[in-house]
């Protein structure tokens, strides 16, 4: 299965597969949000599109186009074509430089970059049919308030996704009780009687606990319950493909 990136510009911003580390976690006392499976796995399922320069937006809070005013902070650098005030209402709007192609009943779901915090401006998300679109879409982004916003050459100012969305419509949510499932209940409640056993040993400082800092049954895939089979596929790190290039077409004469 190929993700097709065709380039509307060269350069074209770069891509990559998403990273998992961030400032906010990276803080914390022993960079302890890592511990999260669900959070790093989110970082990394997915390609960020890296912003090419350094540059501001600043909005007053109106309406107009001329209301957010984007400027370089490079003064050798040009903005161009890359961020433009479009949609007005102090939206930023981005230009990913591609255009995107997906195997049938394929889409690209379009957002920030997960767990990847910006004060004052929030991602706007989308899923783009991009197994027939013949032209590109836009990142957008909305300033929150009035005031100033930065964005760093290299930082990731999109995260592309794949979804298999026509699926979504065969979906059906069923509502039912714990108890339906024996074996799922059985092996709740044992997850919770060691979870509460846990943390009351974390409250008295055990020293074995204290060391143990964190239960592992998520992280490593494993069902608290004796003889229960641990799922086969879990995964602990993912190991997305970086873009190569493709061969270029000859142009021949007619």
């Amino acid at each position: 299965m190929e993700l097709e990136c065709f380039r509307m510009q060269d350069p074209a911003p770069e891509i990559v597969p998403g990273r998992p580390d961030r400032a906010w976690m990276d803080s914390f006392q022993s960079r302890f949000p890592y511990r999260c499976l669900p959070l790093t796995m989110a970082n990394t399922t997915g390609w960020e599109i890296l912003c090419p320069v350094d540059f501001m937006a600043e909005w007053n809070g109106g309406p107009r186009n001329e209301d957010l005013k984007l400027t370089p902070l490079d003064p050798t650098d040009s903005l161009g074509h890359f961020v433009q005030s479009h949609f007005t209402h102090g939206i930023l709007t981005m230009h990913t430089g591609y255009l995107f192609r997906t195997p049938p009943g394929w889409a690209v779901w379009c957002s920030g970059a997960p767990n990847h915090v910006k004060d004052g401006v929030q991602a706007l998300e989308g899923l783009i049919e991009t197994d027939w679109l013949p032209f590109p879409f836009t990142m957008n982004w909305i300033m929150t308030r009035p005031g100033r916003v930065y964005f760093n050459k290299g930082e990731p100012f999109c995260f592309i996704n794949l979804v298999e969305h026509q699926k979504m419509d065969t979906v059906q949510p069923v509502l039912k009780y714990l108890d339906a499932d024996p074996e799922l209940l059985k092996q709740y409640q044992v997850w919770t009687e060691k979870r509460t056993e846990f943390n009351a040993k974390l409250e008295e400082r055990d020293p074995e606990t204290m060391k143990q800092a964190w239960q592992r049954f998520y992280f490593k895939g494993e069902i608290p319950v004796e003889d229960a089979d641990a799922p086969a596929e879990h995964m602990v790190r993912r190991r997305l493909k970086s873009a190569i290039e493709a061969p270029r077409p000859i142009n021949r004469k007619r």
